[in-house]
């Protein structure tokens, strides 16, 4: 161990060697290197945790950088993990760096999360954190959880005994899981850059106390951060009514359960236009283009060219026929389209050419914004 490298912690009164040799045997798995997953991972390996695994199948995007700030401009277009680990290595070459350059699945999370002490859920999906924390529950794995949207952060940890003995779970905060594109999530609602970091930073600050054991932990509780006035507020999660959920049982049934994560069968049932074909589309006789973005969002699409339908009611929606034989759907990044058009496509099947504007309006905003 090095002292020189940890020295404020080592002299640091109720922490010093102990704690930072538990820090140095705990292993770590850090899901997702966005804005939570970045300054999580910094501040655990210049701490000196032993081993972090990092698990993402993203590349580096111009749009990340302003939250992301494990990357350079230089890094667009670079898988993640391969950029991380190498930024993390040279900040401190003692902590062991394993990379899954992959996403997160049904198929590959058990056998991940089962090599680690501690779980950092830094998705930003729905899909992903039910998943997540399915497997902790199978596997009894401690998850430190957050997530951040607009001006607002929240902080939990999970699935570990609190004094009273009681033990909760994601589930028991949000028993259901909600639909695709029913809640957007900060690609949509946009965020700004600080939140994660401050999110992020508090994520590796809970996973520190865990394994060295000061402090008092988040611990069946969910902590809400609101950056415009700095006000926090804690509320205390309590084990929801029995039957509010289910909780697979083992592999066989996690394996089964239907997270609807993204590496599902989207690709076979939707196709992802650009705007070109969009326009080659639109100029065809029966082609509809409908709008799944909420009714306040900006920029206002020409009525006559295209219908709007928000997410908040697309449900209601599916219960007209649609005459068309092509249909687009199109939001402001392709997320919310993308959900919207799977729905589609598991009503009408072969029977209509359903498309999702790749990237959405926000790619594509010079056309749509001379075009309105």
């Amino acid at each position: 161990m090095d002292t020189e490298r940890y020295n404020r912690q080592l002299i640091l009164k109720g922490f010093g060697e102990v704690a930072q040799q538990k820090l140095s045997k705990a292993k770590v798995l850090v899901i997702g290197a966005g804005g939570l997953g970045c300054p999580a991972l910094q501040y655990l390996v210049a701490s000196g945790v032993g081993k972090i695994g990092l698990v993402d199948g993203d590349f580096v995007s111009l749009s990340n950088l302003h939250r992301q700030i494990l990357f350079t401009t230089t890094d667009v277009g670079k898988l993640k993990v391969e950029v991380a680990a190498q930024r993390l290595s040279a900040l401190n070459p003692e902590v062991e760096l394993k990379i899954y350059p992959n996403f997160i699945t049904q198929e590959n999370a058990l056998e991940m999360l089962a090599q680690y002490d501690f779980i950092i859920d830094g998705t930003d999906n729905f899909e992903s954190r039910y998943l997540i924390n399915d497997a902790c529950v199978l596997l009894k794995r401690p998850l430190i959880f957050g997530a951040v949207s607009g001006f607002e952060g929240q902080l939990a940890i999970f699935n570990i005994e609190d004094k009273n003995g009681e033990k909760t779970n994601y589930r028991d905060l949000f028993p259901i899981q909600p639909n695709k594109g029913e809640i957007s999530n900060c690609a949509e609602n946009g965020v700004l850059g600080v939140l994660p970091g401050i999110i992020g930073t508090m994520m590796a600050t809970e996973t520190i106390k865990l394994i060295t054991g000061i402090g008092e932990s988040l611990v069946n509780k969910i902590l809400n951060y609101n950056l415009l006035n700095q006000q926090f507020y804690e509320i205390t999660i309590t084990p929801s009514p029995a039957r509010t959920y289910k909780l697979p049982a083992g592999k066989d049934e996690f394996l089964k359960m239907n997270y609807g994560n993204t590496l599902d069968k989207k690709h076979n049932q939707v196709l992802e236009i650009d705007i070109d074909e969009l326009q080659n589309l639109q100029n065809q006789d029966s082609t509809l283009i409908i709008d799944v973005r909420e009714t306040y969002e900006v920029p206002a699409l020409n009525p006559l060219d295209y219908k709007q339908v928000p997410m908040s009611i697309f449900e209601s929606f599916l219960n007209q026929e649609i005459e068309e034989e092509n249909i687009i759907l199109l939001c402001q990044h392709g997320i919310r389209s993308l959900a919207a058009a799977e729905y589609l496509h598991e009503k009408y099947g072969q029977k209509k050419n359903i498309y999702s504007l790749k990237g959405g309006i926000i790619r594509w905003k010079n056309y749509f914004t001379n075009a309105s």
